[in-house]
C-alpha cells in the first residue's frame, strides 16, 4: 500500500511581525517542489500551509483529515526568511514535530535550521533530518520506508539515530538535471490569501519561481549551506514552459525569480529573452544579481526586453575594505556602473546593504551612506551582519554567540557578536540611513515634480511633499546616533 504523506513548513507569517505588516508573502516554493516530486512518483500528498495559520496546533486538523503515515516538515530553501533560522519558527517546528509524533506519524525534516542543528531536531522527535538540498534524498527515503526497509545506511543525505547514536550518512551531491523536476504543486495551497494581501499592499500579485540552484561565489556570510557552491540552471525553454503553464492555472501580474544569482550562465539571458518574445509573454519580474555581472550591457538589454523591471543587487557596502573582508569579489565602482546601466535601460536597481561586519568603522559606514545618496536606488534593504549557520562567517564568530545565536523574527536586527559599535548604535544607524535615504529621494522628486511623467500629479506631489517629514526626521535621527556614538567613547 502506498504511503500517505502530509507536508508542511515552519514559516508562520503571523510570527514575523515585520513581514506580517508588510503583507507581501510568497508561497513555500521548495515545499511545493518536494510534494510535487513525491506525487509524481505515485504517493498521496497533502499540505498544511502554515503561512497564514495562527498557531502550530492547526496541524491537528490536517492530520485528522488526511491520516498521514509520514509528516514531512520541508522548509522553502529559496526564501531568505527561512534561511535566517528564526527562533519563532524553530519553536513552531518543534511543536509540529511533537504533534505528529503524538499522532503516530514518522517525521522527516529538511530545512536550513535542521541542516545546522540536526541534533536538536532529532531530540525534538524527528526520525530523519535531510541536510542541504532535499528532494531526491526524500524520494529515496520514502521509497525505502514504503517497502518496509529498516537499513538506511546506503541512503545518501540523511541523518538519523540508531541505538541512541546519531548517524550521519554521506552527503548527497547537488542535483544537476533541474529540467527533470516536475513543476511545483501549486494546487496544494489556497492561492487567494496570497493574492488578496499582494493586491491590498502592492496593487498587483507577484508569485515566485526559481531558474537556478546554488552559487559559485565565495561570500563568507552567505546562506549557501542548502544548495552549496555548485551552480545549476534550468533551460530557458523549461522556465518559459512553466510560465505558460502557470498562466493557465491562475492569474498573476509579476514574478520574483528567487535565484541567488539570475542569468549567470553565458547566453542564458539572451535565450530567455528570445523565447519570451517568441511566445509573446509580457510580464514584469524582479531578480537578484551581482554588480559585476550587471556591467555587461548585452545582459542588461536582455533583462529589459524580457520584462525585468527591478534588480536587487548585493551592494552590501560602499567600502572596498569591507567588500574584500566579506570575500565578495566585487568592486565599489562596479556598483556605480551597474546602477547607471540598469537605469539607462529602464530597470530599477535596488540594494541589499549590510552594516556591522567585523572591522567596520565609521569611515566605512560613511562610504556606504554616500553610495546610497549618490545612486538613489529604487529600494534599500538594510540589515546588520547576521551569522547564518553553516557559513564561514558563522564559524568565525560562533564562540561569541553564546545563548543568542538566532534572531527571534526578521525585524530583530540585533548584532549578536562583539564589534566596533554597540547593538543599539546599529539599531539607530538602521533608522537614520532609511530616513536619510527617503530625504534624498524626496529632494530628487521635487526636482522632477512638473516634468512630463506617467505618474499622476497627486502622487508626485505626495512624494515630493514627504521632504517636510524626512528633513527634520533625519536631523533628529542623526543626533540620536551621535549621542550613542559619543557615549561609547566616554
Amino acid at each position: 500500500m502506498t504511503m500517505n504523506i502530509l507536508f508542511s513548513h515552519s514559516y508562520f507569517l503571523r510570527l514575523d511581525p515585520k513581514q506580517w505588516k508588510t503583507g507581501l508573502p510568497y508561497a513555500p516554493l521548495g515545499t511545493l517542489y518536494a510534494a510535487s516530486l513525491l506525487r509524481h512518483n505515485g504517493y498521496r500528498v497533502s499540505l498544511f500551509d502554515t503561512m497564514f495559520a495562527k498557531r502550530p496546533d492547526e496541524l491537528l486538523r490536517y492530520i485528522t483529515a488526511n491520516h498521514p503515515d509520514i509528516f514531512v516538515l520541508y522548509d522553502d530553501g529559496f526564501n531568505y526568511l527561512t534561511k535566517m533560522c528564526l527562533t519563532n519558527m524553530r519553536k513552531a517546528a518543534f511543536r509540529m514535530i511533537a504533534l505528529a509524533k503524538e499522532n503516530n506519524c514518522m517525521v522527516v525534516v529538511s530545512s536550513s535550521d535542521a541542516t545546522d542543528a540536526y541534533e536538536k531536531f532529532l531530540n525534538a522527535g524527528a526520525d530523519f533530518v535531510i541536510p542541504g538540498e532535499g528532494e531526491m534524498t526524500l524520494l529515496e527515503l520514502i521509497n525505502a520506508l514504503n517497502k518496509g526497509d529498516t537499513d538506511f545506511s546506503g541512503i545518501k543525505g540523511i541523518i538519523f539515530k540508531k541505538e541512541r547514536r546519531t548517524i550521519l550518512n554521506e552527503r548527497r551531491t547537488a542535483m544537476a538535471g533541474l529540467d527533470e523536476m516536475p513543476f511545483p504543486a501549486w494546487d496544494l495551497i489556497d492561492i487567494e490569501p496570497y493574492r488578496y494581501l499582494w493586491l491590498k499592499h502592492a496593487g498587483y500579485f507577484s508569485i515566485n519561481m526559481a531558474t537556478t540552484r546554488g552559487c559559485p561565489y565565495k561570500c563568507n556570510w552567505c546562506a549557501k549551506p542548502l544548495y552549496g557552491n555548485r551552480y545549476h540552471a534550468r533551460s530557458p525553454e523549461n522556465v518559459v514552459s512553466e510560465i505558460k503553464w502557470l498562466r493557465g492555472q491562475f492569474h498573476f501580474d509579476h514574478i520574483w525569480f528567487c535565484d541567488d544569482i539570475f542569468g549567470l550562465k553565458p547566453n542564458w539571458g539572451a535565450g530567455f529573452a528570445g523565447l519570451m518574445e517568441k511566445e509573446h509573454i509580457k510580464i514584469r519580474y524582479k531578480i537578484q544579481c551581482r554588480p559585476d555581472l550587471l556591467i555587461r550591457e548585452d545582459f542588461v538589454k536582455d533583462l529589459a526586453r524580457s520584462g525585468c523591471d527591478n534588480v536587487w543587487m548585493g551592494a552590501e557596502s560602499g567600502s572596498q575594505k569591507i567588500l574584500d573582508a566579506m570575500d565578495k569579489g566585487t568592486k565599489v565602482e562596479q556598483i556605480y556602473q551597474s546602477a547607471a546601466l540598469l537605469k539607462k535601460h529602464g530597470i530599477k536597481p535596488s540594494f541589499f546593504i549590510q552594516f556591522g561586519y567585523p572591522g567596520e568603522v565609521f569611515a566605512d559606514i560613511k562610504m556606504t551612506i554616500k553610495m546610497i545618496n549618490d545612486l538613489l536606488p529604487h529600494e534599500i534593504g538594510i540589515s546588520v551582519s547576521y551569522p547564518l549557520p553553516g557559513t564561514a562567517f558563522y564559524e568565525e564568530v560562533k564562540a561569541e554567540l553564546k545563548e543568542k545565536s538566532h534572531w527571534t523574527d526578521s525585524d530583530e536586527l540585533m548584532l549578536m557578536f562583539r564589534n566596533t559599535y554597540s547593538p543599539s548604535f546599529y539599531k539607530q544607524l538602521h533608522r537614520y540611513v532609511h530616513k536619510n535615504y527617503h530625504k534624498h529621494l524626496a529632494k530628487e522628486n521635487m526636482k522632477h515634480l512638473f516634468t512630463r511623467s506617467s505618474v499622476p500629479l497627486i502622487k508626485r506631489l505626495r512624494k515630493a511633499g514627504s521632504v517636510l517629514y524626512y528633513y527634520p526626521a533625519t536631523i533628529i535621527s542623526k543626533r540620536k546616533l551621535n549621542r550613542i556614538e559619543n557615549a561609547m567613547l566616554l
